[in-house]
């Protein structure tokens, strides 16, 4: 939509509250609200004011005067809140009107265009998995003198003997009661992909979930189960450019989470918060397109092109630092662990979904050939992550970088001496923070990312995460170390 078509559609659906939407620097969306009387056409242009300081990783105090400048094309009427209107905004510096190095819109924007800049392509898509985990109760707590964790779901295998108003929190709705009664109908660890109800409790929320991300401009190609126990979840969305499918994947969060709540229940997209089952992912088929037309169709191993085998080479090439990006938490690593179908080999494979990178087989065309990198997780910051591995494909087609030989095997099972050769994921965010300090020049071209935003990535991530969690006593450790 034009500035014109949002005010247009303000008047036809009587809205009385714009929701000025924006993506702080670490990934988590932010916002306040005006008035609809506020927004004119001139917003879309001169934008509105707030405290950058107040923001992770932002402004100094003394600078802490931002913009926010409404996007047009991203306008959605809210369907969670009455009569708002929501619309993303790019940020600004209010004295040069430049767009702010350090807003991750703005620097998948500046991908796309070094993208366009080098010739090679005019699009970049990007077609996401995003999985979740829904929760019937959740509670958490670490201070001086205690720390814990507790997580309930009525499919989760730990409720088989617990019979009715199994994992139900005290107050909590009671609208799974029948879920609840069958107490037979557990999902047993590793085991949840594509169950019918009513072992599937989660089926007409998910089906909502869907149908409101469609109303909201959020093509969807699929919902289903996923394989972990205790409620894991996945809503498949239809593929688009880089910039689009970043801001739909916040509005996506933002439809899960407020369906959850809606339903008093919890839905979150923290990698791994079951020990001992499958983890959540946010795979990410990619491809690269010039005048409406794929490149990555070809005669090679499994169909694909020289350019994606280039690409290929590219991501596992620059892998290590990439998981900075896309794999940002302490939890993430929990994750990238063997036996939960988590990739963590650095190689690629067609149709193996053990490798890092997949080639799928699902359709011949050549506008469906693609690969699916797999490593990367739902902690993700979008914008950040899919910029960094665009960047990494790009170096890797202009440098025509080897992939080296495909891995068809089930990686899980060769011997250590077949695996001595096969690179490995970074087996803790300090370990990937450290790989992206060593290398990141592929990510400063065309000031996409600058020294800046590299230098306060890994001061805020580890100083306020990894430290953090190195500071405090692990429950598990009084269970190893208490007696010793």
């Amino acid at each position: 939509m034009t500035p014109r078509e949002v005010l247009a559609l303000c008047r036809e659906r009587e809205i009385r509250a714009v929701d000025l939407r924006f993506m702080d620097f670490p990934g988590t969306q932010k916002h306040f609200t005006i008035p609809a009387q506020a927004l004119t056409e001139r917003s879309f242009e001169e934008g509105f004011g707030f405290d950058g300081s107040s923001m992770r990783g932002w402004q100094a105090i003394n600078e802490s005067d931002m913009l926010v400048v409404p996007q047009a094309e991203t306008a959605v009427v809210d369907p969670f809140m009455k009569q708002t209107l929501a619309v993303t905004c790019n940020i600004q510096d209010p004295i040069t009107r430049e767009d702010y190095a350090k807003d991750p819109r703005n620097v998948a924007r500046k991908a796309e265009a070094y993208m366009k800049s080098t010739g090679l392509a005019d699009a970049a898509k990007f077609g996401p998995e995003a999985e979740f985990f829904v929760f019937d109760d959740v509670r958490f707590d670490q201070n001086e003198h205690e720390a814990y964790y507790h997580l309930d779901s009525v499919e989760g295998q730990w409720n088989r003997g617990r019979g009715n108003g199994a994992g139900r929190a005290a107050g909590s709705p009671t609208a799974d009661e029948g879920a609840l009664s069958n107490a037979g109908y557990r999902i047993r660890y590793k085991e949840g992909y594509f169950p019918v109800p009513p072992a599937d409790t989660l089926q007409d929320l998910r089906t909502e979930m869907m149908l409101l991300l469609m109303e909201c401009g959020v093509e969807v190609e699929a919902q289903h189960h996923e394989v972990a126990t205790g409620g894991q979840c996945e809503i498949d969305m239809k593929y688009g450019p880089l910039v689009r499918t970043a801001d739909n994947l916040l509005r996506y969060k933002y439809v899960v989470k407020n369906v959850a709540a809606r339903h008093g229940k919890t839905a979150t997209f923290m990698p791994k918060p079951i020990w001992n089952d499958n983890g959540s992912g946010l795979h990410l088929h990619f491809s690269l397109w010039k005048n409406s037309k794929p490149l990555f169709a070809g005669s090679g191993y499994g169909g694909l092109s020289d350019m994606a085998v280039f690409a290929m080479g590219g991501i596992l090439k620059h892998a290590p630092a990439l998981l900075a990006f896309c794999c940002p938490t302490t939890n993430s690593y929990k994750r990238l662990v063997a036996g939960f179908e988590a990739p963590i080999n650095l190689t690629y494979s067609f149709r193996n979904r053990s490798a890092a990178i997949r080639i799928p087989v699902h359709s011949p065309g050549p506008e469906s050939k693609r690969f699916e990198f797999r490593c990367p997780d739902s902690s993700s910051n979008p914008y950040l992550a899919m910029s960094a591995v665009l960047m990494a494909a790009l170096d890797g087609v202009q440098n025509r970088t080897d992939p080296g030989l495909p891995l068809d095997k089930d990686i899980y099972d060769l011997t250590p001496d077949e695996l001595e050769d096969v690179p490995r994921t970074p087996v803790s965010l300090e370990e990937s923070l450290a790989a992206l300090r060593r290398d990141h020049d592929f990510l400063l071209r065309g000031d996409v990312f600058t020294e800046d935003v590299i230098d306060t990535w890994i001061w805020y991530k580890t100083s306020h995460e990894v430290e953090a969690l190195r500071q405090r006593p692990h429950p598990w450790e009084f269970a190893m170390y208490y007696d010793i």
